[in-house]
């Protein structure tokens, strides 16, 4: 493995001319982190104003209200590839960004790839916070995949950034355990804190001149690809534990579905458990017993017992309620 560098040989009394990229509510809790400890940001890049709601009215990002709510610019281009689809767009952010004079760029979930020109504006380069321990679950979706994998930790990397995908130097590592009944959804808040906390120690030790920049390891790496809506559709060959964590993993979005037979309908699955099999073979996705505790459905191996489902057009509910809208047990 490559030697660990001192990102910043002198310590530098100036303060930081902050800039900040970042799309969701992972990225705004960044930022106000960020803007509380007192930085000045310049400039915030974000996404496009997005349809929205069952009005599909234009909403801006998290990270857009939280930088309107502070008085900092923003800019908004599709691409920032300079000989890409929106040329003009990118010039224009490239204009913004040069006038602003960064020293550092801070990326969180932005959602477009960086070009070298961005990388190099800033006169400290730009700095990631990616939810995962580097190199473990590069790429676009490392909370779910880590869930779904059956891994018992993971953590935040601030990272310099380099035109690789998510193989930038590390600088501050921080683990967090994930527990067995983790969701996509909790793990995303408790990763969203530890991100913004550590990404303020890196910025208060950036002009000191005490960050270390260690390579990542040439071994472990791993890919987070992106959640696809295919992926959805639980699949009852599989096993029961490897079920009920990418039920956990796809909570919220997409959210696991299946087609439950008994009401001829297809679900949504919020959160469901594997137990014990009865030992009692049975066709894979077969109802194979109700109770106040969850529906059990038969799996290649073990039962998965569904705990929280929605009916299409309705609200969450426990295995209870969601029964009792049947009018009583169905037949499997």
């Amino acid at each position: 493995m490559p030697a660990a560098t001192t990102l910043l040989s002198d310590p530098d009394p100036t303060p930081l001319r902050v800039g900040f990229a970042g799309t969701p509510e992972f990225s705004a809790q960044a930022l106000q982190a960020i803007l509380a400890a007192g930085f000045k940001v310049q400039l915030v890049l974000t996404q496009p104003d997005r349809p929205s709601g069952r009005g599909l009215k234009l909403t801006p990002s998290a990270v857009k209200q939280c930088a309107l709510g502070h008085d900092i610019a923003v800019v908004q281009p599709r691409s920032l590839r300079l000989d890409g689809k929106y040329p003009d767009e990118a010039r224009s952010a490239q204009v913004a960004l040069g006038q602003a004079q960064l020293d550092v760029l801070v990326v969180a979930a932005y959602g477009l790839i960086l070009p070298n020109w961005v990388l190099t504006t800033p006169r400290y380069g730009c700095l990631n916070i990616h939810a995962s321990l580097l190199p473990r679950w590069r790429g676009a979706a490392p909370i779910q995949r880590a869930i779904e994998a059956g891994d018992t930790q993971t953590g935040v990397t601030i990272m310099q950034m380099d035109e690789g995908l998510d193989t930038g130097a590390m600088l501050l590592v921080e683990s967090l355990p994930i527990t067995e009944t983790e969701t996509a959804a909790t793990l995303h808040d408790k990763l969203a804190e530890q991100g913004a906390r550590l990404i303020v120690a890196a910025l208060q030790a950036l002009p000191l001149g005490t960050l270390t920049a260690q390579p990542q390891p040439l071994e472990g790496a791993t890919y987070a690809s992106k959640l696809d809506k295919a992926e959805a559709a639980l699949d009852f060959s599989q096993p029961a534990v490897q079920l009920a964590r990418r039920i956990r993993a796809f909570n919220p979005a997409p959210g696991a579905t299946l087609h439950l037979p008994a009401i001829d309908e297809l679900v949504k699955v919020w959160n469901a458990v594997a137990i014990a099999s009865t030992g009692k073979q049975t066709e894979p996705g077969t109802v194979i017993g109700t109770s106040p505790e969850g529906i059990d459905l038969a799996t290649v191996q073990g039962v998965l017992r569904l705990t929280e489902l929605q009916r299409a057009g309705g609200k969450r509910q426990s295995a209870a309620a969601f029964i009792q809208g049947w009018g009583g047990a169905p037949k499997a």
